[in-house]
């Protein structure tokens, strides 16, 4: 599918500011076949420029182009500072190149909340490839590798001792290291450093305002494999994300709880969730939960489930810190979800995930508590 510029534009703009309208439009577009190209690295690495210069070649290969640059937010107006567009003049002529700069608006992470929404439209909207450049990262700046396909981390010489500094950090994101600015002195040594903590993967060396290495490396993000960042993160000592509880759905509450009980169980927790349907007793395993639903009514979800499975495991339950991120790179990715978030058992926030999105299990995100 294709759109006219200015249809994506606005589009677009509804995205920004979580138009409900632009974002029920948004899931029903189909998915595209753009190769999704995250672009990251510290401030003054020369991004914008080697974005620029990747748009440039690819337009001569015949390539349709959407540029996602994530400026920081303007403490005056609150819009983005729009420095990317200033510097990227040169293809606002071109019908083929769609350039959208967007706020961070507060957003850690080196992205702001929209950035998913609008990789999603513009991969939905027929281009080849959707470029998106971060704001300047830090160590922890990271959100990119969950939305590229491939990520490009972006160091020039002169680091030095800074790739040890980093190296927990977005070091570990990389799917090509760019060496950008080679022609300075100090490149060598920048790429055995690089070389010395990451030698699966690929270096392209590139000097992005003369546009040299820039077809080499549209070549190594044409192979480069998408990094496991799960795993990147494992070797950081993170944990993952928690399970919050196992939701098993049974015909009585009554019947099934003394069963847990003397399994060393106790219900702390018993409500009916209305809109669901639902009668919940809760009962605590650890730091996770055993979550026991009742139907309150015969035509609701819990009720339908028993009808059709009997007894059993309904869904997983995990937390997640930010639901409205997780939400947006969802549906960037294409997955199917069966509600809006909204309040639950225990006044959570959450979303279910459809089993054909996640290998054939209820999946439920729940908001973690910020207290």
């Amino acid at each position: 599918m294709t759109f006219e510029e200015r249809v994506l534009a606005r589009m677009a703009t509804g995205i920004e500011n979580s138009d409900p309208h632009a974002l029920a439009m948004l899931d029903t577009l189909a998915p595209g076949h753009a190769r999704i190209v995250g672009i990251t690295g510290p401030p003054g690495a020369g991004k914008s420029t080697l974005v620029s210069a990747l748009a440039a070649e690819l337009r001569r290969q015949g390539k349709t182009v959407a540029i996602i640059a994530v400026d920081p937010t303007s403490r005056i107006s609150g819009g983005a500072l729009l420095g990317d567009r200033i510097r990227m003049q040169q293809h606002y002529s071109d019908p083929g190149i769609f350039i959208r700069s967007v706020a961070t608006r507060g957003a850690s992470g080196g992205l702001s909340r929209a950035t998913a929404g609008l990789v999603r439209l513009m991969d939905c909207s027929g281009r080849d490839y959707v470029l998106i450049e971060t704001v300047g990262v830090g160590q922890d700046e990271i959100d990119v590798a969950s939305l590229a396909q491939v990520t490009v981390v972006v160091l020039v010489p002169g680091m030095g001792d800074d790739v040890q500094a980093i190296k927990a950090g977005i070091m570990e994101i990389a799917s090509v290291f760019v060496i950008n600015k080679a022609d300075l002195p100090g490149a060598d040594r920048l790429e055995r450093e690089i070389h010395a903590e990451r030698p699966q993967v690929p270096i392209v060396r590139t000097v992005a305002t003369e546009a040299k290495g820039i077809e080499e490396l549209l070549r190594s993000l044409a192979v480069a494999a998408p990094i496991d960042l799960h795993r990147s993160r494992d070797r950081k000592g993170a944990e993952g994300l928690p399970i919050d509880h196992l939701g098993i759905a049974v015909k009585s509450l009554e019947e099934a709880i003394p069963f847990y009980e003397r399994v060393g169980l106790s219900v702390t927790h018993r409500e009916t969730v209305p809109h669901e349907k639902v009668h919940v007793a809760m009962l605590p395993a650890g730091e996770s939960r055993i979550e026991l639903l009742e139907p309150s009514e015969s035509e609701s979800a819990i009720a339908r489930f028993l009808e059709k499975r009997g007894p059993g495991l309904h869904h997983v339950a995990l937390r997640v810190p930010d639901l409205g991120n997780a939400v947006a790179r969802l549906r960037a990715g294409g997955a199917r979800l069966l509600n809006e978030p909204r309040t639950g058992a225990g006044g959570h926030l959450y979303v279910f995930v459809h089993p054909a999105s996640t290998g054939g299990v209820l999946l439920e995100l729940i908001q973690e508590s910020s207290s």
